[in-house]
This record gives structure tokens, sequence and C-alpha cells, in this order.
């Protein structure tokens, strides 16, 4: 928990004269070590969750705890060794979300009674118990701020179901708000198109195409009625337009996909490979949708997306890291979070 301001102050009377309001940075989550079995229970409970796989739910806990948990953690595992933090034996997504915390709370020194915290859907620390501290501290006011820009149920919704549901076992709740999803708001899009711009400064070439990858999401959401893929698209225009790139140069992709449903295209592997192919050299990649660099970025991205498309005759690839705690992604935040916390603070 990081102190973000002074503490309750109390009147000669005794009585508070500010509440205490709790502010709690949410990211999807990260198994505590590489090997099999923190791996397999990391993704026992992502992959249990009825937002993430909306099929037969008999069918798919046999699927699940049948062939998906006895290879995949193994599997995955190998993905989050090749990434890991060793000096703070973590993923760096924990390590970065921290230091997002930490510089969020900084952003409002000396200024009100707030507590800035940090918590995962997945694995640790736990949203619940996260929560619970806010509480125990005073805190009769909490913002939830989950780090999707672009909502899915997938993402979002499921990380506010686990705080309602945290909610629904307390005698005494605090008062509730939760960020609205930020795909469009200016801050954002100038966050990461001076991300790119600073990149590229120190890139001895330049990119014949810019890629933008977001994560992807099985079709049939879509056709459900997730506004997912129309928030990535409504990103990658105002992006386009901030950096000035004509349509050709900016291609958006999706990437992770998994199983064998349709998910949305075009998928990012097939998109690197046909851009070589088809004469790109020089490629620049940018992950819009992830708030701190991850297995997703570091792993599938950085390495894995970077042997297709040289091995497909491509000269020169380079990933643009994630906004993660850099001046302009917190600047972004604290602006968010200000906006969301008017009447409170």
């Amino acid at each position: 928990m990081i102190e973000g301001g002074p503490k309750e102050r109390r009147s000669a009377a005794g009585g508070t004269t500010r509440k205490r309001i709790g502010v709690v940075l949410i990211n999807l989550g990260t198994p505590e070590d590489f090997t099999y079995w923190p791996v397999r229970r990391y993704l026992k409970e992502f992959l249990s969750d009825p937002r993430v796989v909306e099929t037969n739910p008999v069918l798919w806990w046999l699927i699940l705890n049948g062939p998906i948990l006895t290879v995949r953690p193994k599997k995955s595992g190998h993905a989050y060794k090749k990434i890991w933090n060793f000096e703070l034996n973590e993923s760096p997504l924990k390590t970065i979300t921290r230091e997002q915390a930490k510089a969020v709370a900084a952003a409002f020194t000396g200024e009100e009674a707030i507590t800035v915290d940090w918590a995962m859907r997945y694995g640790k620390p736990p949203l619940a118990e996260r929560l619970q501290a806010l509480v125990d501290q005073g805190a009769e006011r909490i913002l939830l701020v989950p780090l999707y820009p672009q909502y899915s149920a997938a993402t979002t919704a499921t990380a506010l179901d686990k705080a309602f549901d945290a909610l629904r076992a307390m005698r005494r709740q605090p008062a509730l708000r939760t960020l609205p999803p930020y795909y469009d708001s200016p801050s954002y899009i100038e966050a990461l198109a001076t991300s790119i711009r600073g990149h590229l400064q120190g890139l001895p070439w330049q990119p014949q195409k810019i890629l933008a990858s977001f994560h992807g999401l099985p079709q049939e959401y879509t056709d459900k009625g997730d506004p997912y893929k129309e928030h990535c698209m409504t990103t990658a225009r105002l992006l386009g337009e901030a950096l000035d790139l004509h349509k050709q140069e900016l291609v958006v992709a999706f990437q992770s996909r998994f199983g064998r449903a349709e998910w949305l295209k075009p998928y990012a592997d097939q998109t690197a490979a046909e851009l070589a192919k088809g004469g790109c050299r020089n490629l620049l990649v940018v992950c819009p949708g992830f708030a701190a660099d991850c297995v997703e970025t570091l792993e599938e991205i950085g390495i894995a997306l970077r042997e297709t498309f040289l091995g497909q005759g491509g000269k020169e690839f380079s990933v643009v890291p994630c906004l993660n705690a850099s001046p302009p992604s917190i600047r972004m935040l604290n602006s968010l979070i200000r906006q969301e916390l008017a009447g409170w603070i």
C-alpha cells in the first residue's frame, strides 16, 4: 500500500475533517514463478473464469483439467522464464504495476488523504485482499482503475466483477467508482504518440510499417456485442492521426489467440510474415492495449514475432516498450484518476 497524502486529520472535537480515499490499479495477473506448478495454478484460475472462456462449463472443466493444464503450464513457463525479472524473482508485469502505483501515489503527495494501491485480477496480490486493506485503513471511498484502455468483458468486466464480489462479503462497504475505458482519451493517445516518437529517435533506421498489435479476443464475443474491437480500431485511428501517418503506414493486428475457434483478425503472426514477404524490411511494433510490458509483449512480440518477421525476409525489427511507469504514462494516469475523483477531492 502506498500513501499518497497525509492521514485523516482530526479536529479539536475529535472528528475527522476529511475522508480517506483509496485508488486501486488493477492488472491481469501473473504466476509467482515460471516453474510448472505456479504456472498451472495461475492458468487454472485464469482459464476457469467464465468471462474469459464462454463455453459449456462441464465440457470446459474436462478439457481444462485434462490436456490444457497438463501441457500448457510447461510451455507458458518456458515463455515466462525468457523474460523473468530474476533480480526481484517476479514477472515484469508485477514489477511494473508496482512502479506505476508508486509513481501515481507520488503525484498525490501532500494534496489529499489518498492511498494508492495495486492488485491483480488473477494471482497475487489478490484484489479482495487489497480492497479489505484499504477499508481497514479507513477508506470510505475507493476508485477502481482497471489498466485496460479498451473495454472487454474478458478483461475490464471480470476485474470489476471480482471487486464487487469482495464488497458482497463486507459488512461496511465503501462508496465505489470505476475508471471507464480510456481508449480514446486525448491524454492516452498523446502518451502513446510520445512514446513512439521517442523510440523512433533512438533507432538508426526508419520503419516502413508500424504494426499496432492488440491482444486478441474470440470473434464470437464481438458478435455478442463486446465493444473491444471497435475500441481497438478507434485507438489505432487516433494514434495514426496523432503521428500524422497515412492509413497504409499503420497496420492493425491481434495476437495471443488460443484454441481452434476464430479470433479477431488479422492475426499478428500472419500479418508480420505477410509484410516481410511483401517487401517490408523494417518493422516497428507497438502494443497499445497493454499498460505494462508482460509475457505477451516481451516474449510473444519481442522474441517470437521478431523471429517470424526476420525468418520471412525482414531485416530490422523493434518493439516500442509499453507505457509502463514512464513520465507520459503517469501523467496520463494522474489525469484520468483526477477526473474520476472529481467531487471527492
